[in-house]
Formats: structure tokens, C-alpha cells, sequence
């Protein structure tokens, strides 16, 4: 079997990844989102249960993690975040290979948004960056319940600045519509059908 061509898809916050990567998805790619893996591995049973709750006890609730109390533990603890990302980040990039290793696909997406930050982009063929103006990024974002305009900062202070991605990414989509997205989807999907024969 052909492995799949892996696209990486990232995005700031209130980019529009989300909506792309289910654009994807609609056309018949599978897709891997890292989200969704965390919350895989911070459910009852999963692996990331016994060595977070090790690190931060009061985080274990029914037998899962509750990840509100995480980010208390987190805001507290100087260290919090570097020490969670050790235990976290190898089981994430374990359960990234196994999706990767049982895909009958010509082409695979990965939902990442720390794609450029962990350095991931070097496990992929190619990477697609969802930007949007920043004006339109703020009123996404503090649309969104419980958002402050403080968490919102916080979430950016972590992420590379729009500015650099664009200059990593093999490729480029403005989120400003569903529709152009959704063309811009299908000619991308096109364009690596056509490179790949």
C-alpha cells in the first residue's frame, strides 16, 4: 500500500481550522485531529491519565482528567506546562502514527495547532495555514462563551504570530467564506492529485 500524502493543517486561533478540516473530511479524507486525541487521552482509560494524575492529583475527577482543574494547576506552577507537554506530546505523536499506519487513502489530513511551534511540519508532505484578517480573528474569538479578551491574549502568547506561519506554510487559505474555502479545498485536494500521479 502507497502511504497517504500528509497534509498539515494549522491556524491561529479563530482562523478557521475547524471548519476547513471538516471540509476535508466531507470529501472523503481522513483526518487526524490532535484536540481530539488529547481528549482520547485525557478520558477514563486513557494513557495519559495515570502519569497527569501523578503530576497533578487534584486533576483526576471519575476517573478521567478534568482539564479545567489542569489549567488551574497550570496558571500556578511555573513549570506546569513543560513538564505536562513531556508526559503529553510522545502520546500524542504515538497516537498520530497509528492513525497514520491504518489509512487506505491517497491523501491524509493532520489538524495540528502547534504544527510550526513542536516542529511536527517535518513529518508532513506539505502544510496548509488557515489565516484570517485580525479583526476577524478577535470578534471569532471573543464570540465564543466564557472568552476574555485576557484568555485570548494568553492563547496567542503561545502561538507563533500569523506573520511567521505564512512564511513557513507551503500553502495558504483567507477563511473570509465558507464558499471560497470550500473551492480552495477541492483545488488544493486537485493539485496534489495531479503532483502525485
Amino acid at each position: 500500500m502507497t502511504p497517504p500524502f500528509k497534509l498539515g493543517l494549522t491556524g491561529s486561533i479563530g482562523m478557521g481550522k475547524s471548519t476547513t478540516a471538516a471540509m476535508f473530511a466531507s470529501e472523503g479524507i481522513p483526518v487526524w485531529d490532535a484536540d481530539a486525541a488529547v481528549h482520547r487521552l485525557y478520558a477514563k482509560g486513557g494513557d495519559a491519565v495515570t502519569p497527569v494524575a501523578a503530576l497533578c492529583p487534584e486533576a483526576l475527577v471519575a476517573g478521567a482528567i478534568d482539564r479545567t482543574a489542569l489549567k488551574a494547576w497550570i496558571a500556578r506552577t511555573s513549570d506546569a506546562l513543560a513538564r505536562l507537554e513531556a508526559i503529553v506530546h510522545p502520546l500524542v505523536a504515538a497516537d498520530r502514527a497509528a492513525f497514520a499506519a491504518q489509512i487506505n487513502n491517497d491523501i491524509a489530513l493532520f489538524d495540528i495547532p502547534l504544527l510550526f511551534e513542536k516542529g511536527t511540519e517535518a513529518e508532513m508532505d506539505a502544510t496548509l495555514l488557515v489565516t484570517a484578517p485580525p479583526d476577524l480573528q478577535r470578534a471569532r474569538v471573543l464570540s465564543r462563551p466564557g472568552m476574555t479578551e485576557a484568555q485570548f491574549a494568553l492563547i496567542l502568547s503561545r502561538q507563533m504570530p500569523d506573520a511567521e506561519k505564512r512564511a513557513k506554510a507551503t500553502h495558504i487559505v483567507e477563511t473570509l467564506d465558507a464558499a471560497s474555502v470550500r473551492a480552495y479545498v477541492n483545488a488544493l485536494l486537485a493539485h496534489i492529485r495531479a503532483k502525485d500521479e
